[in-house]
């Protein structure tokens, strides 16, 4: 008994630890770590209930490990994001004036604005709904996260982890956002070229996965100095968070009165309220696909160092514009098929 509850008060020292590190990263990232908590409860307690290896005893006595361990993982490293971007403002209608000599074009509110200079006829009014996003998003950035689970009892290849990743802002800025030919109607011309708005814009995620691991190693406990493939796959509940600052670069959007309940109007071109805050912009979920690739190295008995790469795939990541105090939203574009391709180094223990 004594042995036992020395090993039973070092592990939960240890386990104390262990998230008070974790806790200290995730406050830093200004996490909540809320999330992390509830999953730790829900993996934790197999592993209070006995500190032994889980086993089983013969006729003779003799202890047999069945390989089942509790596991614990650290990681963090580069995430490199990709995505085609989609125009998603739907209908907006706006007026164009096209220079006779030139053929050059700007928005009615553009024009007048210069005074309604001579030389000028009306182009037509086009959609900007029907403009392609200037170029698709790219980024690194830095990405952490940690994980729990359980190795199976006389399957100990198999690893099933609840985790949690962290991958930091992704900058998104363009000018112009919007370009392309754009068809008109009720004017002199019928397809012209236009550009359209500026976007400084971020995105961060938040995931929530459980994943299922498959170790490429004999018996039923890894051996040290030894590297050990691994294959993983699973689902993630992914939170997304943007910001988006708009402006009317153009003059092309102060024409339509909708958009006035996210900015006022200064000399007849729209200033968006932009707020700064993420929480004033609705936040995107997806149901996330995962898929992992890694190998692992044991440096000390249940001590590996982990290296890896894992693949994550979301459907569609939106931007909004909001109001000041972030009631009013209007889609403005996406990032469809989104990839996050993260390259991963970190600490697993199993006890």
């Amino acid at each position: 008994m004594p042995v036992r509850a020395f090993f039973v008060s070092f592990y939960y020292a240890l386990f104390f630890f262990l998230m008070l590190f974790c806790g200290i990263i995730l406050v830093i990232m200004k996490k909540n770590i809320f999330i992390f908590s509830i999953l730790t409860a829900v993996f934790a307690m197999p592993a209070f209930a006995g500190w032994q290896y889980d086993g089983y005893y013969v006729n003779d006595g003799y202890y047999v490990d069945d390989g089942s361990r509790f596991v614990v993982g650290f990681r963090g490293g580069l995430s490199m994001a990709s995505a085609k971007m989609k125009n998603e403002i739907g209908s907006l209608s706006t007026g164009y004036m096209m220079s006779n000599t030139t053929d050059s074009v700007v928005s009615v509110i553009a024009w007048e604005n210069q005074g309604e200079p001579e030389g000028y006829s009306f182009a037509g009014y086009g959609d900007l709904g029907k403009l392609p996003v200037n170029g698709d998003l790219k980024g690194t950035v830095f990405t952490a996260g940690a994980s729990i689970g359980l190795t199976l009892p006389n399957r100990p290849q198999w690893r099933i982890e609840a985790g949690y990743d962290y991958i930091t802002e992704i900058k998104y800025n363009k000018r112009p956002l919007l370009e392309g030919n754009l068809a008109l109607e009720e004017g002199n011309a019928s397809v012209v070229h236009v550009s359209s708005t500026s976007a400084e814009s971020t995105v961060s995620t938040d995931v929530v996965s459980l994943m299922a691991y498959y170790d490429f190693f004999e018996g039923n406990e890894k051996r040290l100095d030894k590297f050990i493939p691994y294959v993983g796959f699973g689902v993630g509940y992914a939170v997304s968070k943007t910001v988006l600052k708009l402006t009317d670069t153009y003059g092309d959007l102060s024409y339509d009165p909708d958009l006035i309940a996210f900015g006022t109007l200064s000399n007849n071109i729209i200033q968006f309220d932009n707020p700064s805050n993420a929480s004033a912009y609705p936040s995107s979920t997806n149901l996330a696909l995962i898929g992992a690739l890694g190998v692992s190295y044991g440096v000390a008995k249940s001590t590996f160092i982990d290296a890896s790469l894992r693949l994550m795939y979301l459907p569609k990541v939106t931007w909004n514009i909001a109001n000041a105090k972030g009631t009013v939203h209007r889609e403005w574009f996406a990032a469809e098929d989104m990839f996050y391709t993260n390259l991963m180094i970190g600490l697993r223990f199993e006890f």
